[in-house]
């Protein structure tokens, strides 16, 4: 087995003892609902004095409470530690995970990306890279919570493409002769998740050979695994490794617990993995002066508008109307590039206008029927293309992609030391 190569390992996976209820252990990635609170009162309600995995995250709607809210992250961590509520279950393997979700059954395989393997950095050739840029701004408070942490929970999904589906469908089609893990119902509508053992030599072979056999048919310089979500928390592991890194010999470098961090592998072409378009919404402007100043600007980098449909195109919604717009010569190397490249200009010159990012064709065009409101739909994502999109560009433009709904991202389960 080659693992050290290719970047994931299996690993020693640590899950909730038996008699603890998966219903209220399970809860949803910290980076979601950070602006509804409500939806993390209830999941604490839900959740009441159980054990859970509620209690070792800081959902990030709570962001200002980090100095009161880290220190107990910390103890709790260890008191499921000492009192045996979360125990080692897989002592060398990954588990294999069937996520229910509205658009199907969305296939997952877990364990330890190589943080050597990894790096965050514009135009990076390592074996594992973002999809989108990195803001430092955002690790200090997930750096806090690590660094004072017996054991790591993750949210990271890192993708493959594998159009053949030669990585995780032959591993499902064996799950009957697995061990089961856990089989329930997610809570607040979170769908139903299963996890299968995935230990025996002939299933690690499996993955290893399958994955070292995408990893050369991607020619050189390799972009075997995409981040795709939670790129922040791995650029976050990554920066505490660093730090760890410098104090060992090298030997203590080669299976320090840190070296590595817990994700779930998932293949871009699995038909349940919803892949939409974040979409533009601009407050405090008018379809007539947006388009007068994206023409102006057109002009000046070399290109042109019109309604031909060629080009990088984008339906332009507003109260009164509705227009395809596209671009011709574009800019960017994707839609998303060309269409941001212009609204970071536009938005740089007219301080009054404020910008969001939406999910959804409909809530879109909802907010684009109000007064001084201009919408812009941007394309589907091309999940073809996808992987060399990432290779051409570094990294997408901010807000380019979104992988299913909030209620449809990973849920924190298993655990590991470091």
């Amino acid at each position: 087995m080659i693992f050290d190569q290719i970047g994931f390992s299996p690993t020693e996976i640590l899950l909730p003892a038996k008699n603890v209820s998966r219903e209220t252990w399970a809860c949803e990635a910290c980076d979601q609902y950070t602006s509804e609170p409500e939806y993390w009162e209830k999941a604490n309600k839900t959740v009441g004095s159980n054990p859970s995995a509620l209690r070792m995250i800081l959902p990030e709607c709570y962001l200002n409470e980090k100095e009161k809210r880290i220190p107990l992250i910390h103890q709790t961590m260890k008191d499921y530690l000492k009192q045996k509520i979360l125990i080692p279950t897989i002592h060398h393997g990954f588990v294999l995970c069937e996520r229910k979700i509205a658009t199907g059954t969305r296939v997952g395989l877990i364990g330890a990306v190589d943080l050597e393997a990894y790096s965050f950095e514009k135009n990076s050739h390592s074996l594992i890279r973002p999809t989108e840029q990195t803001i430092a701004s955002r690790l200090p408070a997930r750096q806090e919570i690590r660094e004072g942490a017996p054991v790591e929970l993750s949210h990271i999904m890192i993708l493959i493409d594998d159009p053949n589906h030669t990585v995780l469908e032959p591993l499902r089609s064996q799950k009957n002769k697995m061990t089961k893990l856990y089989d329930f119902d997610l809570m607040l509508n979170g769908g139903h998740l299963a996890g299968y053992e995935v230990s025996s030599n002939i299933l690690l072979d499996h993955v290893s050979s399958s994955l070292e056999a995408l990893c050369n048919q991607a020619g050189p310089n390799p972009l075997l695994f995409a981040v795709g979500d939670g790129n922040h928390s791995l650029a976050t592991a990554k920066a505490c490794w660093e730090k760890i890194r410098g104090g060992l010999r090298p030997d203590q470098r080669q299976n320090h617990p840190a070296r590595y961090a817990l994700a779930e592998i998932v293949n871009i072409h699995d038909e349940a993995l919803l892949f939409e378009p974040i979409h533009r919404v601009l407050y405090g402007t008018s379809m007539d002066h947006l388009m007068k100043e994206w023409a102006s600007y057109a002009k000046v980098h070399g290109m042109s508008l019109d309604h031909s449909g060629t080009g990088h195109s984008f339906r332009v919604i507003s109260k009164k109307a509705e227009e395809l717009i596209s671009v011709l010569h574009p800019e960017g190397a994707i839609p998303c590039e060309t269409l941001q490249k212009f609204l970071d200009d536009y938005i740089l010159h007219h301080d009054e206008v404020k910008i969001d990012y939406i999910h959804g064709d409909q809530s879109l065009r909802s907010l684009a029927s109000k007064q001084d409101t201009v919408g812009i739909l941007l394309p589907e994502i091309n999940k073809n293309s996808f992987f060399k999109d990432v290779q051409t560009l570094g990294v997408l433009p901010r807000k380019t992609f979104s992988m299913g709904e909030a209620d449809e991202k990973r849920f924190y389960m298993e655990a590991k030391k470091i």
